[in-house]
């Protein structure tokens, strides 16, 4: 089945997932979350965005 999580908990299962992958990605500056009117540490996306 598919399970939905809260933004927040899927973007950390993801950056994990990356992870074990061997993917770094990089963390947006102050600078960039305050243009873009979100948190550094995310969630990067809306609760009703899907992917």
């Amino acid at each position: 089945g598919v399970y939905l999580l809260d933004k927040k908990l899927d973007e950390e299962v993801a950056r994990l997932h990356l992870a074990k992958l061997g993917v770094q990605l990089e963390s947006l500056s102050d600078d960039q979350a305050s243009y873009l009117g979100i948190p550094t540490e995310g969630p990067y996306k809306p609760e009703y965005y899907r992917y």
